[in-house]
């Protein structure tokens, strides 16, 4: 089997779908199957895979185009064309997009769903995702050979909102990354930072996270820094400004997007991660939490509440005063924050990328059978 994989949202920064992808790609390729030859595909006009995230994949074929990723997402959603083969080179039974909305292609297509918050909530998206992900999705989902759901909440959700019917989405859920699978290195500080990890953006809901924070900070002295890591967006930049001033001067930092090696170190490093979005298709940084033994403090939403189950704290995302209540229970109690730690690392282990790939596997049979079949028919 050839299979292609959209390795686009990988390609600069890591983070949700990025890591995803990249993860199971690297799973898929230790060890690949007897007569499995992986190839993945990248497109921009100015970045370039990097020599490191290769050496990270071995035995999978780069495909690396010099085409304005826009420019080529534009013709491929709206037009249909050209078909990847033409761009990549090469013949593949199995191409799959990291993404809901299809790569045309003359093997069988595979889509990956993460979420559908797009569809109800388009003023938390931007550029091709804000212009093509609504009006199409529904069409492609039923066009595409398989659908890949990140969780249990997202395959009902594409069932039920795309109308697609139920032997067509399989779920292929995240793992524990393999920076994170030996567990801690050094006992977990009660008086560390409070963390939130994810892209700065509204669906994130950071800003009821700054609002308990400052409930917190009000009570009492002894508070933990509140560290922000993940990339910050044109609609995220109002949250940088607001903690310029009292009274959050002072307290909250923003890093950025930051390496493995610095995330891993910020999970070691902090007190409690704390989730508030409006949704999550699956919610990685609490898995990676979790398997770091750090307790997490999430918004009772999306898939969530299926990844976290009863080894967190989960509040209602609109609450600032519950995520402050969960906050200070944590700080003051560390029977309490060890026992979800110690539950946390014991769910975490029930995540692994190497089930990934072998759910994974499973569709891209399906997928092929599916599209001979529809050849034959036609």
């Amino acid at each position: 089997m050839e299979l292609l994989f959209d390795y686009r949202p990988a390609l600069r920064t890591r983070s949700g779908v990025g890591e995803y992808v990249h993860e199971l790609l690297a799973a898929l390729a230790d060890p690949p199957e007897s007569g499995e030859r992986l190839h993945l595909f990248t497109s921009s006009w100015k970045d370039r895979l990097q020599p490191s995230a290769l050496s990270s994949l071995p035995g999978v074929t780069a495909h690396d185009a010099r085409v304005p990723v826009h420019l080529l997402n534009w013709a491929w959603h709206r037009l249909g064309w050209p078909p990847v083969e033409r761009v990549a080179g090469g013949h593949f039974d199995v191409v799959h997009a990291a993404h809901p909305l299809l790569i045309p292609a003359r093997g069988a297509r595979v889509v990956t769903v993460h979420d559908l918050d797009f569809l109800d909530h388009p003023e938390r998206t931007s550029a091709e995702i804000r212009r093509d992900y609504a009006p199409l999705v529904r069409a492609h989902a039923h066009r595409a050979d398989a659908i890949v759901a990140v969780s249990e909440h997202t395959r009902d959700q594409v069932i039920e909102r795309l109308g697609v019917t139920p032997d067509r989405v399989s779920i292929v859920r995240a793992g524990v990354p393999r920076w994170a699978r030996e567990g801690r290195r050094r006992p977990r500080d009660p008086g560390g930072p409070i963390l939130f990890v994810g892209t700065v953006e509204p669906r994130k809901n950071l800003s009821t996270l700054l609002d308990a924070y400052q409930i917190l900070i009000g009570d009492r002295r002894d508070v933990p820094p509140l560290h922000v890591i993940g990339r910050v967006t044109e609609a995220g930049a109002p949250l940088v400004e607001r903690v310029t001033k009292k009274p959050l001067l002072g307290r909250v930092r923003f890093h950025g997007y930051v390496s493995e090696s610095d995330r891993r170190a910020a999970y070691e490093r902090a007190s409690v991660l704390v989730l508030p979005s409006w949704h999550e298709g699956f919610g990685l940084p609490a898995l990676e939490a979790m398997a770091l033994g750090v307790p997490v403090v999430a918004a009772r939403r999306g898939a969530l509440v299926e990844v976290i189950g009863d080894s967190g704290a989960l509040v209602e995302p609109n609450r600032p005063d519950q995520f402050a209540d969960a906050l200070r229970l944590l700080l003051d109690d560390r029977a309490v924050a060890d026992e979800m730690a110690m539950r946390g690392t014991i769910r975490a282990q029930g995540f692994s990328w190497a089930r990934a790939a072998a759910a994974a596997r499973q569709v891209y049979r399906a997928a092929i059978q599916r599209a001979g079949e529809h050849a034959h028919r036609h």
